[in-house]
C-alpha cells in the first residue's frame, strides 16, 4: 500500500529506497521485507514506464508542434534552416545539419547547419559511403556514439576535418526521403560522448520522414515557381517578338508602297531609319553614297568598304562592329550596293530581318530610278575593262567606247592583278568596285582574280597601294603584280598579260602575299616583259656606277668586270688592269658607297655581272664600245 501511495502522489524514485530503509531499520520480519523489495522494484518499474510515456507524449507532441511548423510556406533555403533548428532542439544536441543529394553523381552537399561555433562547411560536398553520408544507400538510420574513433564505417578525410573542428563525438543521421527514395540526410551530434537511445532514433526517422516530405514538397513547389515564372518571361518575350514582327511587316508594307509610288531614297532611308531606331546610309556598288540620315560622313573611309565586303560575303544582313550593321542590296548575283545601319540599340531578330527588307526596297526603287545610270553604268564599266583585258574588240571600237564612258585612254595606266586565297575572293570583288571608283579607275573579275586599271606611272607603287589597302580589310594572304605604265586601248592586253607573267614568277618565287611589278624582280623582270626593258634594267643595277663613270672619267665599271673575271679576287683584278691592288680595292669601297654593301652577295652580284654584260653588248652593238681600262684617269687618282 505504501508502494502505491507513493506511485499515486507521483513520489521521486528516492523516496522508494528511504520507505525500504526505514522498514529494515524498524526490524520487519523477513519475509514482509522481501514483499516490500518485491513492491519497491515493481513501484519504480511502472515509475519508469510512465516517466517513458510522459517523454514520448512530450516528443510527440513537439513533434506535432514541428510538423506545424514546417507546414509554414517557407522557400526551400529557410525551410532548411528550421528543420535543422528543431532537430538540434528536439534531441536537445549540440550542432544539427542537413546534407543533399546533387546534380554530380556520387556526391552529397551540405546544404544548412544550426549550433555551430566554427566556420562550418555549408556547402561542402562529401562523397557516398564516406561517414553517414552512407545513410543515402543503404536508407536505414546511422548512429555513433564516438564518431571519429568508430571503424564500422569508412572516413572521409574532409568530413573528419569538419567534425573535428566542432569537437563532435556522437552523431546520428536519418535519410530525409519520401516517394522513390532518399534525397538528403539530417544529421544531429553532441560534443560528448552519446548513446542514442531507440525512442530517440525513432524520434529522428519519423522527423526525417515528415521533413522529408515538407522539404521535397518546396522543392517541387520552388521548382513549379521558376518554370512558372521562365514561362511567363517567355510569354511575354512571344507577345513582344509578335508586336516586333508585326512592325516590321507594318514598316515592310508601308516602305514598299513608297516605292512603288516613286519616292527617293532620302525619303525611303529617313523612313527606314526611323522604324529601325539607328543612323541609315544608303551605297552604290562602287562605294558611292547615295543616300543617308548622317549629317556628315563617317571619318573612317575604309568604313564603308569592309560593311559591304562582309554583308555581301554573307548574303545577308550583318554586323560589321558593335553598333554597325550592314545588309548586302541584290539583283539576282549583281551587287547593286548596300544598306548600313548606325544603332546603339540592341537589333533582334526583327531588327535584323527589317534591316534586309529595307536592302530590298532600296533594289527595287533603285532598279526602278536606275539611281541616275550608276548600276548600269557599273556594268558597263567592268565590261569595258573585261574586253580591254581579253582584246575581245576592235582598237577603234574600245576607243569609241572609252570616249563614251568618259575613260581617257590616252593617259597613263597601271593594269594590276590581284590573287586573293580561298573565300576572301568574293569579298575582294566587292571591295574592287568601291577600289575603282575613288581612283577613277576600272575593276573586272578574271579567272577569279581582281583586275584593275588604275592612272599612275610606277607599276610598282601602284600594286604597293592596291596590297597596302586590300590586305588588312580581307585578314587573308593577297598577292598583288602590275605591269606598265600603258596608254591606249592596243597595250592593255599586252600589259595585262604580263602581270599575269609576273604573278605567276611570284608564285614561283616565294612571294606570295607580297605585291611587285616586273621592274622590281631585277634580270627575271626581262623574262616576263614584253617590251625588255633593258635599258631600264641596266639603270636600276648598275646606273649609279656607270654614272660616276662618265661625269668623273673613272673606270669603276672595268674595275668590276676584272673583279668579277678573276673570281672576286682584288688581287687578279689588280694584275688584269695592270694597277696595284690598294687602287681595285679602292674602287670597290667606292662601289660599295654607290650601290650598297651587299652587291658582291650572290644574288646581287648575279644581277650586277648580267647588267655590266648588257651594257657592254648594247654599246658594242650601237658602235660606242667602252674604252678600254687604263686610259681614264679619275680625280681621285683611280
Amino acid at each position: 500500500m505504501a508502494i502505491l501511495e507513493l506511485l499515486a502522489s507521483d513520489a521521486p524514485p528516492d523516496r522508494f529506497e528511504s520507505l525500504l530503509t526505514r522498514a529494515r531499520s524498524s526490524g520487519m520480519p523477513g519475509p514482509q521485507l522481501d514483499r516490500l523489495e518485491n513492491a519497491r522494484k515493481l513501484g519504480l518499474h511502472i515509475y519508469s514506464q510512465l516517466d517513458r510515456r510522459q517523454q514520448r507524449e512530450a516528443s510527440l507532441s513537439a513533434l506535432v508542434d514541428i510538423a506545424r511548423e514546417l507546414s509554414a510556406p517557407y522557400d526551400l533555403k529557410t525551410l532548411l534552416k528550421v528543420t535543422t533548428r528543431r532537430a538540434r532542439m528536439l534531441l536537445g544536441a549540440d550542432i544539427s545539419y542537413i546534407t543533399l543529394l546533387t546534380s554530380e553523381k556520387g556526391t552529397a552537399r551540405v546544404e544548412a547547419s544550426d549550433g555551430h561555433v566554427s566556420s562550418f562547411h555549408v556547402g561542402m560536398q562529401i562523397p557516398h559511403g564516406a561517414g553517414s553520408s552512407d545513410v543515402l544507400t543503404t536508407s536505414a538510420p546511422f548512429w555513433s556514439a564516438d564518431y571519429l574513433s568508430d571503424a564500422r564505417f569508412p572516413h572521409h578525410e574532409r568530413l573528419d576535418e569538419m567534425v573535428r573542428a566542432e569537437e563532435l563525438r556522437g552523431i546520428m543521421a536519418v535519410p530525409l526521403s519520401h516517394g522513390s527514395g532518399p534525397f538528403g540526410v539530417l544529421h544531429v551530434a553532441d560534443r560528448e560522448p552519446r548513446h542514442f537511445s531507440a525512442d530517440e532514433v525513432s524520434l529522428m526517422s519519423s522527423l526525417g520522414d515528415l521533413a522529408g516530405a515538407v522539404i521535397e514538397k518546396a522543392w517541387l513547389m520552388d521548382r513549379t515557381a521558376a518554370e512558372v515564372e521562365m514561362l511567363q518571361r517567355r510569354t511575354e518575350e512571344a507577345e513582344a517578338g509578335h508586336r516586333q514582327w508585326q512592325e516590321v511587316g507594318d514598316l515592310h508594307e508601308f516602305l514598299m508602297s513608297q516605292v512603288l509610288s516613286g519616292c527617293d531614297l532620302q525619303s525611303l532611308a529617313e523612313t527606314a531609319a526611323d522604324g529601325l531606331r539607328g543612323v541609315l546610309t544608303i551605297c552604290a556598288g562602287d562605294g558611292t553614297v547615295l543616300a543617308s540620315t548622317a549629317g556628315e560622313q563617317p571619318d573612317d573611309e575604309l568604313m564603308i568598304p569592309r560593311a559591304m565586303m562582309d554583308a555581301h560575303a554573307a548574303g545577308k544582313a550583318v554586323r560589321v562592329k558593335n553598333s554597325l550593321w550592314a545588309a548586302p542590296v541584290l539583283m539576282g548575283d549583281e551587287n547593286l550596293g548596300a544598306v548600313l545601319l548606325r544603332t546603339d540599340r540592341p537589333l533582334w531578330d526583327s531588327g535584323v530581318r527589317l534591316l534586309g527588307l529595307v536592302a530590298q526596297a532600296t533594289a527595287v526603287l533603285l532598279l526602278r530610278q536606275n539611281s541616275h545610270g550608276i548600276v548600269m553604268e557599273s556594268q558597263a564599266r567592268d565590261g569595258f575593262l573585261d574586253d580591254l583585258v581579253n582584246r575581245t574588240r576592235s582598237t577603234r571600237e574600245l576607243d569609241r567606247r572609252a570616249r563614251k564612258l568618259g575613260v581617257a585612254l590616252e593617259e597613263s595606266y597601271i593594269v594590276v592583278v590581284a590573287s586573293p586565297v580561298g573565300d576572301a575572293r568574293r569579298k575582294a570583288m566587292i571591295w574592287a568596285s568601291s577600289y575603282a571608283h575613288r581612283h577613277d579607275g576600272l575593276k573586272s573579275e578574271q579567272a577569279g582574280r581582281v583586275v584593275f586599271l588604275l592612272p599612275g606611272t610606277d607599276a610598282a607603287e601602284v600594286a604597293r597601294e592596291v596590297h597596302n589597302d586590300l590586305s588588312p580589310l580581307l585578314r587573308h594572304l593577297v598577292t598583288v603584280s602590275a605591269a606598265g605604265p600603258v596608254s591606249g586601248a592596243g597595250p592593255i592586253h599586252r600589259s595585262y598579260l604580263e602581270a599575269l607573267r609576273c604573278l605567276e614568277v611570284m608564285g614561283a618565287l616565294g612571294l606570295s602575299g607580297r605585291s611587285a611589278a616586273a621592274s622590281e624582280l631585277g634580270f627575271l623582270g626581262l623574262l616576263v616583259s614584253d617590251d625588255h626593258d633593258v635599258d631600264g634594267f641596266i639603270e636600276s643595277v648598275i646606273g649609279p656606277v656607270a654614272r660616276y663613270d662618265d661625269q668623273r672619267l673613272t673606270q669603276l665599271t672595268d674595275t668590276l668586270e676584272a673583279f668579277f673575271h678573276a673570281s672576286g679576287s682584288p688581287t687578279h683584278a689588280a694584275k688584269a688592269l695592270h694597277v696595284h691592288p690598294n687602287t681595285v680595292a679602292r674602287r670597290l669601297e667606292r662601289v660599295s658607297e654607290l650601290l650598297g654593301e651587299d652587291w658582291h652577295r650572290p644574288d646581287r652580284a648575279l644581277e650586277v655581272q648580267l647588267a655590266l654584260k648588257l651594257r657592254r653588248m648594247r654599246s658594242a652593238l650601237m658602235g660606242r664600245e667602252p674604252l678600254a681600262g687604263g686610259h681614264r684617269t679619275g680625280a681621285d687618282g683611280e
